[in-house]
């Protein structure tokens, strides 16, 4: 029961959906469903591509890649840009710990944190466009489950760097377990979806998260919930570029 109820707070911290149902009283439980999570938004997104493909074919890729970064906006509230404006204000713009950790946590939104939303999300949308013009659809499934999958890695691996905040009941008691379940069934499934591709992107993010994970320890000690959001947009950008990448090497050279 509590798994089902760790689940439920999963989908309502990661998502707009609407899952009834109350939530578990130790929100570690929750990273259990993170992957699940971005699975199900993943697929999401994969039947949106599948039906404009079916009413449209390939006439207009760059029409579907906005639709997609405007419905990957929706279902997560904006919650992970908001992290990323935040990272961008707080480690640009803060000389030391205590100034970056104040800069991230006040509301303003500031030249550092348009910059940075402006640079990912058209770097998203130019990723897309090209995933889509090489038939590489798959990836973005895949995306969504390599970038909610690192945050239980950083979540696992590294401390809070707040004394309280809305992450810090999340990593309280989080623990390799979290990471080895997500990890495991995430491998499988990327595994099926894109054959060692899949697997080899799993291992490259991960390899970028930890120097993710020692550079916020460098800076502010630890790991906050803006840290963690920042990091998901960005994953959440990369696999569709590390994708393309791969399509093109492997259409030009095999």
């Amino acid at each position: 029961m509590e798994l089902i109820r760790g689940l439920i707070t999963a989908f309502r911290t990661l998502s707009i959906l609407p899952i009834p149902g109350k939530d578990s009283e130790n929100f570690s439980n929750s990273l259990y469903g993170f992957s699940l999570v971005g699975g199900v938004l993943g697929a999401i997104q994969f039947g949106i591509v599948t039906g404009f493909y079916r009413l449209a074919g390939n006439q207009w890729p760059e029409g579907l890649a906005l639709i997609l970064v405007v419905v990957g906006i929706l279902l997560t509230r904006g919650m992970h840009l908001d992290g990323l404006a935040d990272f961008a204000d707080g480690f640009w713009g803060g000389y030391n710990r205590t100034r970056t950790l104040a800069i991230m946590k006040d509301s303003f939104l500031g030249t550092f944190g348009v910059i940075a939303l402006i640079t990912v999300l058209l770097a998203k949308w130019v990723a897309l466009v090209r995933l889509f013009e090489l038939s590489g659809f798959i990836w973005v499934a895949s995306a969504y489950l390599i970038s909610r999958t690192m945050m239980v890695d950083l979540i696992v691996t590294f401390p809070y760097a707040r004394e309280e905040g809305t992450a810090g009941p999340f990593i309280a008691n989080a623990g390799k377990r979290h990471r080895v379940f997500s990890f495991t069934w995430v491998a499988a499934v990327l595994y099926l979806l894109n054959g060692i591709a899949g697997l080899a992107a799993l291992v490259l993010v991960w390899s970028l998260t930890r120097l993710y994970g020692f550079y916020c320890m460098k800076r502010v000690g630890g790991i906050t919930g803006d840290l963690l959001g920042a990091w998901c947009e960005l994953t959440e950008t990369l696999v569709p570029i590390l994708a393309v990448i791969y399509i093109l090497i492997e259409t030009i050279y095999f």
